[in-house]
C-alpha cells in the first residue's frame, strides 16, 4: 500500500533552499548524470499538434526528457507541464521523472508521448511568461475540442472566438466564417457559428497575448477547467468520478462536482489494491466520517490517481521539492514514490528573480507569429539615421537585458513597425543571440510593469503583423504605438519591463525611435556636444517655465484640435456643449502661443545666441511674466466656463449613447494620453504653476536685483486669479476623480452624487474562508467599497460589496487572525477583514478610514444604497468563505462584452492593483502642483550609452517622447511603488545631476542639465513615489466637496 501523510517539517513552510540537484531548467545548474549508453528515439506530441523525435539513453531518468522538450520550446516555467502515455495496459499515465524511461516505456517505437498542461494554477496571471499562456491557451483548445472542458453555449462561443481572433486577427465575417468552416473547434460548433462571429466581432484591436489572457480568464471559471476524470465508485456503489486539482480532491457525477475536500481537511491520502481511502481531519461540524473509500477499476488505475494527488499536493501546497526518504535496511512498506521538481512557490520566485533569457517563439496556428525578444541591429556610430529608422520595431526584454547601443525595453502584446509596407518588408524575426535578456519577466498579474503603452484605437485598421511582441505580464497595461519618422501608418507596440504588461498590460525603450537620431553616443562624444548654458538659476527657472509651457500648449491641442476635429465628424455633441468648450479653450491657445514665443526670444537673448552685444539687458524673465499674467486676466471669464464645460460634458456623455462612444474613442487615440476631461482642468493647474514658479524667482532674487519688482508684481498678479479660481478647482477636482472612477468600476449606478467626496483607493487583500485574496479598496466619505478585476473585456472592476461608512468601528487584529497589517472592519451590518503589504500602507488607510468615519458621524445619517444590484451582506468574515465575489461572473460578463467598451489598461486603479499599493486624493492633489517637462538623458543598468528624451511628468507617471514636438508619448513609466536614489560608487555612472529609479529588479538612471533641473527632477518624481500625509495637505487646501 503507497500512502503520503501530510507531517509538517520546519523546512516545509519556511522556504528553505531549493535542493540543487533536482529543479527543472535551473539555469547554471547541471541536469543529474545521464547515463551513458544506446540511445532510444521518442516522439513527443506536442500542443500544437506537431510531432518531435527526441534521443536520449535508454537508462536516463523521464526528467532527462522532460527538459529536452522543455529546452527545444525554451519554455522557462516548464514545471506546469507533464509528459503522458498508455502504458503496457493500456492505461494513460504520466512519466515519473526518477525512473528510467526504459522500464517505463516498454515500445518507444510505437508509442507517442504527449507533452501537456499538468498543473493548473487557480490564477492565470500567475503565469509569467507569455509562451506559458499560449501552450495554456493551447491545452484549453484541445480539450475544447475533445469534450474535456464542458461549458454552456455562450461560454463556448465566447472562448473560440478568443481563439479565432489569436489565430486570424481582427473581425471579417467571410473570413470568419471561411475559417470556421475548416477548423472545429467544438463538437456541434455549427449551432454556435453566429455567436461566435458576433463575439469576435468585439474583440477587435486585441493582439494573440491578450486573446491568450481573456481565453484563460474565462476558462478558469469553468467547473471542469484543469479537471481529468478517474471513474470510481462510492461505497454504496454509485458510479461516480474523482478528479484532483490545486485545491484538493474533487468529486463529480458526471460532469456536475457534488464534493471536494480541501488539501487543509485531507490528513492522509493512501491506497490499498483498488481502494482509494482518503483520511480526513477531525470537525466537529463536518458530517463526514473520518477516512472516506472509493473502489477504482484496479489497483493500477489506483496508484496512477493516487500518484498524480501526491504531486498536486506537494506543488501547490509545499515550499520546497519533499526529501527523498531514506531507503529501509531490511523491507520497504508501501510505495516509496515522491514529487519531484520545484513547487509552484520555487517556480514564481525563480521567475521574478531574473534567473532566465527571454527568447522568441512562434504561434503555429496563428497568422501573427508572437516574439518574445526582437532585437535591432546596432546602427553605426557616425551614421545620421539608424540603420532601421524607417522601421520601429519594439523589444521586450527581460530586467536588465539591454541591447547595444543604449536601448529601451518595450512592454506588452504587440510589437510592430511604423509603417504597413516597412512591417511587411523589413521586420523579421533577429538573428539568435542578439539581445541578452536575463531578467524576470512581469510578477503575477502584471504586477512590474513599467512603461506601458498608449492605448489601441479600435476604429483604426491595423495592417499585416508578421510579429507580436511579448506579453509579460497582464497583457492589459495598456498599449503604445510607436512611430516612426515620417511614418504614416503607425501601429501597435509594447513597452515592458517584464504590465507586463503585460501588457501590454506588460519597460524601456528600444526602438530606433528611442535612441537619438546619431544612433548610440560614445559619452566623450556626448558631452563635447552638451551646451554650455549660463550658470545662473534664474535661467533655469525660466527655462522650466519655456519647457512645461511647450507641454502645456500639446494639452490644449488635444482639446481645441484633436478633440474638436473629432468632434466635428460626427454628429453627436449639442452645438450648446460645443460652444461651451471648444470657444474658451481657443483664445487661451493662442494666448499661450503667443506667451511661449516671447518666452523662447527672451531664453536665445539670454544664452546669447542672438543680440549678443545687448545681452546683459535681457537676463531677467520678471518683465515677461507680468506682462502676459495680466493679458491672463483679461481671460477670467473663459477660465470661470471651464468647471462648467466639465459639467455640462459629462452630464451629456450620461444622457447620450453616441457622445459617450465618441468620447470613449477618442480617449483610446494616442494623443489622449490622459483621461479627456483631466485636459479640461489643465487651465487652471496651469496657474498654480506660474504661481510657483514666480514663488521660486523672489525666494532667489535678493531685493535689489533688477528682476525682483516684476516678479513680485506678478506673483501678486497670480496669487489673486488662484485665490479667486481655487475653490472651484479643488470642487472640480474631486468631480473629475469621481467620473474617472466611474469608468474603473462596474456595479454601480450612483457614484457621482452631490457631497460624495474621494478619499483612498488601493489595494488589499480581503480574508475570507479561502484565504487573503486582493481586492481593490475605494474610499470616500460615506461609504468603502471592495471589488476585483471583474471577468470583462474592458478590464474593469466589479464591485463586490460595500460598507457605509455611518456607525463602523475599526480595530487592529493581527493576533487574532494570524495576519500581518491586519484590520477588522466593523459596519451596522457587515464585518470584513483586511491585511495591508506593509506597516506603512497600513497606517495610510487607518489615518484615512478613521478620518472618513468621523466625517460620516458628523452628516445627517447613513449613506444611501450604492451598488446597482447585490443584496446587503450579513455575514461574517468566517461565513463569506464562498460568497458572491469568487463566483463566476459570466452572466454579467456577457452584459458588458455586448457593450464591449474597450478601456485604458494603465489607469491608476489598474497600477494600484498591479503595484499592491494605494494612492490618496491627497496624493492627487499634490501631483496636480508637481509636473514638469523637458530633456533628460537616459540609461539602462547595462547599457553604455545614454539617450536623449522628451519627458513629461505628470499624473504620477513619467511619459517618454522623442522630441518635443511629439503630438503623443512614446512610452510611459508610472512611478507608484519605485525608489527614487543617487547612483553609488559601485555603480560606475560618474556623471553629475543623474538619479536613477528601482523598482524591484527594474533599474533606470536619469541624467539632468544642470543642478537646478536635478533637484526639480528630483522634487517632483519624489512626490509621486511618496505619498503626502493628510496634514500637509489640509495645511494647504481647506476640504470641498462635490
Amino acid at each position: 500500500m503507497g500512502e503520503i501523510e501530510q507531517r509538517p517539517t520546519p523546512g516545509s513552510r519556511l522556504g528553505a533552499p531549493e535542493n540543487s540537484g533536482i529543479s527543472t531548467l535551473e539555469h547554471g545548474q547541471k541536469l543529474p548524470p545521464t547515463p551513458s549508453g544506446k540511445l532510444m528515439s521518442i516522439k513527443i506530441q506536442m500542443l500544437d499538434d506537431t510531432q518531435e523525435a527526441f534521443e536520449v539513453p535508454q537508462r536516463a531518468p523521464g526528467k532527462v526528457l522532460l527538459d529536452a522538450v522543455c529546452n527545444h520550446l525554451n519554455l522557462v516555467e516548464g514545471d506546469y507541464f507533464g509528459l503522458e502515455f498508455p502504458d503496457h495496459k493500456k492505461i494513460t499515465v504520466w512519466l515519473d521523472l526518477l525512473k528510467p524511461i526504459v522500464k517505463q516505456i516498454r515500445r518507444p517505437k510505437h508509442v507517442v508521448v504527449k507533452f501537456v498542461v499538468k498543473f493548473f494554477p487557480p490564477d492565470h496571471t500567475q503565469l509569467q511568461e507569455e509562451l506559458t499562456r499560449y501552450l495554456f491557451a493551447l491545452q484549453v483548445k484541445q480539450d475544447l475540442a475533445q469534450g474535456r472542458l464542458t461549458c454552456n453555449d455562450t461560454s463556448a462561443a465566447l472562448l473560440i472566438s478568443h481563439i479565432v481572433q489569436s489565430e486570424i486577427g481582427d473581425f471579417d465575417e467571410a473570413s470568419d466564417r471561411e475559417h470556421l468552416a475548416k477548423n472545429k473547434y467544438i463538437p456541434q460548433q455549427d449551432a454556435l457559428e453566429d455567436k461566435i462571429v458576433e463575439f469576435h466581432h468585439n474583440h477587435i484591436g486585441q493582439t494573440p497575448a491578450e486573446s491568450d489572457f481573456q481565453l484563460l480568464e474565462i476558462a478558469r471559471r469553468l467547473e471542469m477547467y484543469g479537471i481529468r476524470l478517474h471513474p470510481a465508485k462510492d461505497r454504496e456503489g454509485t458510479k461516480i468520478n474523482l478528479a484532483v486539482a490545486n485545491t484538493g480532491i474533487l468529486v463529480f457525477q458526471g460532469f456536475t462536482k457534488i464534493n471536494a475536500f480541501n488539501w487543509a481537511k485531507v490528513r492522509k491520502l493512501s491506497f490499498k489494491r483498488k481502494r482509494f481511502l482518503i483520511k480526513l481531519r477531525p470537525d466537529v461540524n463536518s458530517s463526514y466520517q473520518d477516512t472516506l473509500e472509493f473502489l477504482m477499476a484496479s489497483r493500477d488505475f489506483c496508484k496512477s490517481f493516487w500518484k498524480i494527488c501526491v504531486e498536486h499536493h506537494a506543488f501547490f501546497r509545499l515550499f520546497e521539492e519533499p526529501k527523498p526518504k531514506p531507503k529501509p535496511v531490511l523491507f520497504s512498506r508501501g510505495s516509496s514514490f515522491r514529487f519531484s521538481g520545484r513547487t509552484q512557490k520555487q517556480v514564481l520566485d525563480y521567475v521574478k528573480e531574473g534567473g532566465h533569457k527571454k527568447v522568441q517563439f512562434e504561434r503555429k496556428h496563428s497568422k501573427i507569429h508572437s516574439i518574445r525578444s526582437l532585437v535591432t541591429q546596432p546602427s553605426e556610430p557616425n551614421s545620421e539615421v539608424p540603420k532601421q529608422a524607417q522601421q520601429s520595431v519594439s523589444l521586450t526584454l527581460g530586467e536588465g537585458s539591454e541591447p547595444p547601443g543604449g536601448q529601451s525595453c518595450l512592454q506588452g502584446a504587440d510589437a510592430t513597425a511604423a509603417s504597413a509596407e516597412d512591417s511587411e518588408r523589413q521586420r523579421g524575426p533577429s538573428p539568435a543571440g542578439s539581445a541578452k535578456g536575463d531578467g524576470a519577466s512581469g510578477a503575477a498579474a502584471a504586477e512590474d510593469e513599467e512603461l506601458v503603452k498608449d492605448r489601441p484605437q479600435q476604429s483604426r485598421p491595423r495592417p499585416p503583423q508578421p510579429s507580436t511582441g511579448s506579453l509579460t505580464g497582464s497583457p492589459h497595461l495598456s498599449e503604445l504605438s510607436i512611430n516612426s519618422q515620417g511614418g504614416t501608418a503607425p501601429t501597435n507596440a509594447i513597452l515592458s519591463p517584464n504590465l507586463s504588461p503585460d501588457t501590454k498590460q506588460a519597460s524601456p525603450l528600444v526602438s530606433p525611435l528611442l535612441n537619438d537620431q546619431a544612433g548610440p553616443r560614445a559619452e566623450d562624444e556626448d558631452d563635447g556636444r552638451r551646451k554650455r548654458f549660463p550658470t545662473d538659476k534664474a535661467y533655469f527657472i525660466a527655462k522650466e517655465v519655456s519647457t512645461t509651457e511647450r507641454t502645456y500648449l500639446k494639452d490644449l491641442e488635444v482639446i481645441t484640435s484633436w478633440f474638436q476635429s473629432t468632434v466635428s465628424k460626427e454628429d453627436s455633441m449639442p452645438e450648446t456643449l460645443k460652444s461651451l468648450i471648444f470657444p474658451n479653450f481657443e483664445p487661451l491657445h493662442k494666448f499661450h502661443t503667443n506667451f511661449l514665443k516671447e518666452i523662447e526670444q527672451r531664453l536665445a537673448l539670454w544664452e546669447g545666441r542672438s543680440n549678443a552685444h545687448i545681452r546683459g539687458d535681457y537676463q531677467r524673465i520678471g518683465d515677461v511674466m507680468l506682462k502676459n499674467i495680466q493679458g491672463m486676466k483679461q481671460l477670467a471669464a473663459h477660465l470661470w466656463k471651464h468647471s462648467e464645460a466639465l459639467e455640462a460634458l459629462e452630464t451629456g456623455i450620461r444622457g447620450s449613447r453616441r457622445l459617450e462612444g465618441l468620447c470613449r474613442d477618442f480617449e483610446l487615440q494616442k494623443v489622449c494620453y490622459l483621461p479627456l476631461n483631466t485636459f479640461l482642468l489643465r487651465p487652471l493647474h496651469r496657474l498654480m504653476h506660474y504661481k510657483q514658479v514666480l514663488e521660486r524667482l523672489c525666494k532667489h532674487y535678493p531685493p535689489s536685483h533688477a528682476d525682483f519688482r516684476d516678479c513680485r508684481a506678478a506673483l501678486a498678479e497670480i496669487t489673486e486669479m488662484v485665490a479667486q479660481l481655487h475653490g472651484t478647482m479643488i470642487k472640480m477636482e474631486n468631480f473629475q476623480k469621481l467620473h474617472e472612477l466611474k469608468k474603473d468600476l462596474i456595479g454601480v449606478d450612483n457614484l457621482v452624487i452631490p457631497g460624495r467626496e474621494f478619499i483612498r483607493l488601493g489595494s488589499l487583500s480581503k480574508l475570507s474562508g479561502k484565504g487573503l485574496q486582493q481586492r481593490m479598496f475605494f474610499l470616500f466619505n460615506d461609504v468603502l467599497l471592495y471589488t476585483s478585476r471583474g471577468l470583462t473585456a474592458s478590464n474593469q472592476f466589479k464591485v463586490h460589496g460595500q460598507l457605509p461608512l455611518y456607525g463602523m468601528t475599526m480595530e487592529e487584529s493581527e493576533e487574532e487572525w494570524g495576519v500581518p497589517h491586519c484590520l477588522t472592519l466593523r459596519g451596522q451590518r457587515q464585518s470584513i477583514v483586511v491585511a495591508a503589504s506593509s506597516r506603512p500602507e497600513m497606517d495610510k488607510w487607518v489615518e484615512d478610514i478613521q478620518m472618513a468615519i468621523d466625517l460620516a458621524e458628523k452628516s445627517s445619517g447613513p449613506a444611501p444604497e450604492f451598488l446597482a444590484s447585490s443584496p446587503p451582506d450579513n455575514k461574517s468574515p468566517e461565513e463569506a468563505a464562498g460568497d458572491q465575489e469568487s463566483e463566476d461572473d459570466l452572466s454579467a460578463s456577457r452584459t458588458s462584452l455586448e457593450r464591449q467598451a474597450p478601456h485604458r489598461g494603465n489607469t491608476m486603479v489598474h497600477v494600484c492593483w498591479h503595484r499592491n499599493t494605494s494612492v490618496s486624493m491627497v496624493d492627487f492633489s499634490v501631483a496636480v502642483e508637481n509636473q514638469l517637462s523637458g530633456n533628460l538623458l537616459r540609461k539602462f543598468k547595462n547599457s553604455n550609452g545614454w539617450q536623449k528624451l522628451w519627458v513629461v511628468f505628470t499624473n504620477f507617471c513619467l511619459f517618454f517622447y522623442k522630441s518635443h514636438q511629439d503630438n503623443h508619448p512614446l512610452a510611459s513609466l508610472p512611478l507608484l511603488g519605485y525608489s527614487l536614489t543617487i547612483p553609488s560608487e559601485s555603480e560606475d555612472i560618474h556623471k553629475d545631476y543623474v538619479f536613477k529609479l528601482h523598482f524591484k529588479s527594474h533599474v533606470y538612471y536619469f541624467r539632468a542639465e544642470s543642478e537646478y533641473t536635478f533637484e526639480r527632477w528630483m522634487e517632483v518624481i519624489r512626490s509621486a513615489t511618496s505619498s503626502a500625509s493628510r496634514a500637509h495637505a489640509l495645511s494647504h487646501k481647506e476640504s470641498h466637496m462635490y
